[in-house]
């Protein structure tokens, strides 16, 4: 192992012995480990609390809580945590029982300075060598889920420019035929047409299904329509208040307050305002909808070093752990059925990603959710890219 890597290992020598402590301490930082000291098992326990460790090096016998007792709590609450122990050579078989419990390994006193050091290095690669392979886990479940996401889209392009057409023909032949009905209702001579508000319910109906039909195939279509965009300055500020006015029936209907804050001097940045604000509507549309009657939504807008950030939260019921990752992708809805399509988040990061930007997610249960989008200046980044 290199010098700079032994530097990083966080050590604690746990021994009730000061001096042999002390100069195992000396001896390791001239090797370029630091380590800190605890005189007994309870101190050792404590100090865990506080300050994470990647290697315990642990004396079995010692006054109050033995060794063996704090090795057990350390495996139960800093499962991370590699403990080597410290047996004298009349109690070799609690160095088993250790490693039994979950102990790295046991060295008998007196010890030899480097094979323990050389314990110790052990003990670190094999943290190093576990976090690896638990980051390479995590990156192949998300590589699974982009591919899976990249095949849904795939499909998805495929069946949207043929569909589109086919659904948005009739739609409009039902959408007229209702239009047609509305106004017959209007003329005097059904002013007393029987069950005429069970007639104007359908009609309306109709028109609403219409309406979210449409807004399917639209955002359908423009996922896959590749369209050179429009870029402007804007002002962001501005941008969300004109968009708040969009929701704000919506809104009032539950109640709800929108509340606006921005930073001061937010200069305009160049991006694409139809683009950014489709992201608003989708982002307060869904905050709106996961929000109970008369609770509180707040949009802030903040510059960042690049660009803007907008984030939107709410004090909905929260998105659980196990959907945080999948509500990004097509047709996943946390909704009822019928009140959801699932595209409005997955709409939503590949309009932010087509503009360079991110989009992350905070929630809690039963508490709120945060969803922050970065949009970065895209005049910033043309001016960074022709130095």
């Amino acid at each position: 192992m290199e010098p700079e890597q032994i530097k990083n290992i966080r050590l604690l020598l746990v021994d009730d012995e000061a001096q042999f402590r002390s100069t195992l301490a000396k001896r390791l930082q001239k090797r370029g480990v630091v380590a800190l000291q605890a005189g007994s098992g309870e101190e050792c326990l404590s100090i865990l609390e506080d300050h994470p460790m990647d290697v315990v090096v642990l004396d079995v016998k010692m006054p109050g809580i033995s060794g063996i007792d704090a090795l057990s709590q350390i495996t139960e609450r800093h499962a991370e945590t590699e403990v080597i122990l410290l047996t004298g050579h009349a109690a070799t078989q609690d160095g088993v029982e250790g490693i039994k419990s979950g102990a790295y390994d046991y060295l008998t006193k007196p010890v030899e300075f480097d094979h323990l050091l050389g314990k110790i290095i052990q003990a670190y690669e094999k943290i190093l060598g576990e976090k690896q392979q638990k980051e390479a886990a995590e990156y192949r479940a998300r590589t699974k889920q982009q591919m899976i996401a990249t095949e849904r889209l795939a499909a998805l392009g495929t069946l949207a420019a043929g569909i589109a057409h086919e659904i948005n023909n009739p739609l409009a032949i039902i959408n007229e035929s209702a239009g047609y009905l509305e106004s017959l209702l209007q003329k005097q001579e059904y002013a007393d047409m029987p069950r005429r508000a069970v007639f104007e319910k359908a009609l309306k109906k109709i028109g609403g299904s219409v309406g979210r039909a449409r807004n399917i195939t639209h955002q359908l279509l423009g996922n896959v329509r590749k369209t050179k965009p429009i870029l402007t300055d804007v002002d962001a500020f501005e941008l969300v208040l004109e968009t708040a006015q969009l929701i704000k029936k919506e809104a009032q209907e539950k109640e709800i307050v929108v509340d606006l804050q921005t930073a001061e001097a937010l200069k305009p940045i160049l991006t694409n305002p139809n683009q950014v604000r489709q992201v608003l509507i989708n982002l307060i549309s869904n905050a709106i909808h996961a929000t109970p009657q008369q609770g509180r939504i707040s949009v802030e807008v903040a510059p960042t070093a690049g660009g803007i950030s907008i984030a939107v939260s709410d004090t909905g019921t929260g998105v659980p752990k196990e959907h945080l990752e999948k509500i990004f992708e097509p047709f996943f809805s946390t909704k009822a059925p019928g009140e959801g399509t699932g595209l409005g988040l997955f709409v939503t990061r590949e309009i932010v990603e087509k503009l360079g930007g991110t989009v992350e997610v905070m929630s809690k249960i039963g508490q709120d959710t945060r969803f922050t989008v970065y949009i970065p200046d895209q005049g910033r980044a043309e001016n960074m890219g022709n130095r």
